[in-house]
């Protein structure tokens, strides 16, 4: 799948400086443009980087994509929020794998969305942006190029605003923001804690709703750790409802970890315009909070 850029000149400028100026791209893209046949053209023309454009040039940049040849393409439902030549906002329903794993091969959003691209006829590889845990719901945004990753990924703590909606164990009185390190437990690949010799983690937890020996809380965060909302809300005593690794699994209450991704906002990666993007509690969230009559 190849996505063309476009750029006109007006005024004397080199090929080097749009890419790197204009374009902000990468070494590594650019590289990927100047080993594309046509990959840099001016007026239809091959051009190098060097080069330099005159007022009323027209520069293409053509940069070609393949597909994740290792993620076997499966129909997997999802809600799409939105979608354009560079990125697919998703909704995805819990208990959906982002990633193919040893344990799940062909059951995850990366399978699901192969198979809805193939669908459309186009080839793209799996690139995500933000990732959520497999019980966690909710927004999360995918790049369909290489430059829109890049551009997505070099904002991710900067420019991405994101708030998590979570059901909390205990009643939090008043907002509270969470600044303590999170580090990987031990020798565990999965579990983290809170560690002084962790990375800096800030979460703002605001509360929405109390009953019952519960929160109704959203949580902002200002850093994107692994598993850094579950941990800070274990760290202060307030774990998330049905958490089985930081706090209590009890699926007779509660089936997942209550935690949902329902607010994103971003720079888009070409156009330069401001996105924001929301999704509604899911069933179980409303649920739950109409059985605590919140």
């Amino acid at each position: 799948m190849n996505r063309v850029f476009e750029f006109r000149a007006g005024a004397p400028v080199s090929v080097n400086d749009v890419l790197r100026n204009n374009f902000k791209m990468s070494g590594t893209i650019i590289k990927r443009l100047k080993n594309t046949e046509n990959g840099i053209t001016v007026n239809q023309k091959h051009a190098r980087t060097c080069d330099i454009l005159q007022p009323g040039d027209v520069l293409l940049l053509t940069l070609s994509e393949g597909r994740s040849e290792n993620i076997v393409p499966k129909k997997i439902p999802f809600g799409i929020v939105f979608e354009d030549e560079d990125i697919i906002v998703i909704d995805k329903p819990a208990g959906v794998a982002t990633h193919p794993s040893h344990k799940h091969f062909d059951d995850t959003l990366a399978n699901g969305l192969m198979y809805y691209f193939a669908q459309k006829g186009e080839e793209h590889v799996f690139r995500a942006v933000n990732r959520l845990d497999k019980d966690t719901s909710g927004l999360m945004c995918a790049a369909k190029n290489a430059y829109a990753h890049y551009r997505l990924c070099g904002g991710l703590h900067e420019d991405f605003e994101r708030r998590y909606t979570a059901i909390a164990e205990g009643e939090i009185e008043r907002p509270v923001t969470i600044d303590a390190p999170v580090a990987r437990c031990g020798d565990g690949i999965l579990k983290r804690c809170v560690s002084e010799d962790g990375r800096r983690a800030v979460t703002h937890c605001t509360p929405i709703m109390r009953a019952g020996g519960y929160t109704l809380a959203e949580l902002r965060l200002e850093t994107g750790r692994t598993h850094q909302i579950r941990v800070h809300m274990a760290h202060i005593g307030h774990p998330l409802l049905g958490d089985w690794l930081y706090g209590r699994e009890d699926r007779t209450l509660f089936p997942r970890t209550a935690l949902h991704s329902s607010f994103m906002s971003f720079t888009h990666p070409v156009t330069g315009g401001r996105l924001e993007f929301s999704a509604p509690l899911p069933l179980d969230f409303q649920s739950f909070i109409a059985s605590l009559q919140m």
